[in-house]
């Protein structure tokens, strides 16, 4: 065994999402699809982990085992319930949050959107429409203005990316989702739009929203820069070891060239590029390959198990955007915790050759502190290190925290 000491100054977080774990974000496009007949949803979201109440406990059991960054997401749909009007009872909450992070001595990552809009937002145009992006750097700007003094760093929209990589990847289709689903039909009949206008992020048609993605990152940036704080941006972004078996190399690097290079040169404006990494993509000369390799593990999420995925992304996100790496993202859903640790221990074998070529990562962050709400799969999954009885509340570290927990002390860890 060698040990690997991490540069001084190398940051170790957990990342949660404000929909994931707050709870009782009725005012959601998502809370909406969620509770409408049909939906592809295993379970409303309902209390989640109720950490809108319990943020401070969850804070102090991060800083406890030892992190020194925490993410998380502040959500529109509380800040602006309506069009233009501003809940500063909701800003003062997120001040709160920000104030306790610094307690107990977190260095608060903000994300500006994570997956969830307003419903007024989705019902008029949503990620289709280009004043949608005007709409959200209006409310980075006030959010902003705010809450920037207390900020370390700031993400402006959670994987704008996905829906691009999905579609290119065979997952959904390229003209979105909506059409398809009975229910998203009839979530827009309750939102009071027409089909034509309601387009929640994940649903919609994948050049459209990548277009007004790409505008609302720009537009966000400017107004956060604009505001009080000294804050670091950057864009978070999904990504996959994209891999071309022989004759795939050309459909592969089509793909990327559609739904992850626009977002990589976009960030060379940027202080950081964020990569959110789970598994690979295979692609063949047909296009992407569906379904797994032989041998290969598939996960209960549906994907190969891959954890060198994350070395493949690091290196071909440095290599386009020229910015400093964060490892946003990157952990894995099992009800094995033993699987957990040793597929975050070659994880970050990745992230330490990486570090040994003079690529600049600068901090690893896991997904996610608790077992928590996992969109259309529901409770089921577990990406937490730390786990949730929903009847209590009550949170247990598992052992994968507290073996995680012992590398970020040392900032060091044993590699074979």
């Amino acid at each position: 065994m060698a040990k690997f000491e991490f540069p001084a100054g190398f940051f170790w977080g957990t990342a949660m999402s404000a929909h994931q774990v707050e709870g009782g974000n009725w005012n959601s496009d998502y809370w909406l699809l969620e509770h409408t007949p049909g939906s592809l949803f295993a379970e409303p979201s309902g209390d989640t982990c109720d950490h809108y109440h319990l943020y401070r406990d969850d804070l102090k059991l991060a800083s406890g085992l030892g992190f020194d960054l925490h993410r998380f997401s502040i959500e529109w749909a509380r800040i602006e319930p309506e069009e233009g009007e501003f809940s500063v009872a909701a800003l003062d909450h997120y001040r709160r949050v920000l104030a306790a992070c610094h307690e107990v001595g977190l260095k608060p990552c903000v994300t500006f959107h994570h997956f969830t809009s307003p419903r007024w937002v989705t019902a008029d145009g949503g990620w289709e429409d280009e004043k949608t992006a005007d709409r959200f750097a209006r409310y980075c700007e006030r959010a902003g203005k705010h809450l920037g003094d207390l900020i370390h760093s700031a993400c402006t929209l959670n994987e704008a990316n996905i829906n691009a990589s999905l579609s290119v990847n065979g997952i959904f289709p390229r003209d979105g989702l909506k059409r398809r689903l009975p229910f998203v039909a009839e979530a827009a009949r309750r939102c009071g739009a027409t089909l034509d206008r309601f387009s929640p992020f994940l649903y919609s048609d994948a050049d459209r929203s990548r277009e007004v993605m790409l505008l609302a990152h720009r537009k966000g940036r400017e107004a956060l820069r604009s505001g009080p704080g000294k804050f670091l941006i950057g864009i978070p972004l999904a990504m996959t070891d994209d891999q071309a078996i022989p004759g795939g190399e050309e459909r592969r690097d089509r793909a990327r060239a559609e739904s992850i290079d626009p977002f990589l040169e976009l960030a060379r404006d940027d202080d950081f590029i964020g990569v959110q990494t789970y598994t690979r993509q295979r692609f063949g000369p047909e296009g992407p390959i569906l379904g797994g390799e032989p041998g290969v593990e598939i996960l209960t999420m549906g994907y190969e198990y891959w954890p060198d995925a994350l070395e493949a992304t690091i290196r071909y996100a440095a290599s386009r955007a020229a910015v400093p790496v964060w490892v946003t993202e990157n952990g894995i859903g099992t009800p094995n915790d033993p699987q957990r640790i040793e597929y975050v221990r070659r994880a970050l074998g990745g992230v330490v050759r990486c570090l040994r070529d003079g690529i600049d990562v600068q901090g690893y962050v896991y997904w996610s502190l608790l077992d928590n709400f996992e969109w259309m799969f529901g409770y089921k999954q577990q990406f937490g290190i730390v786990s949730v009885d929903r009847a209590t509340q009550e949170r247990t570290p598992k052992p994968s925290a507290r073996w995680l927990a012992e590398i970020v002390r040392a900032n060091s860890i044993e590699l074979a």
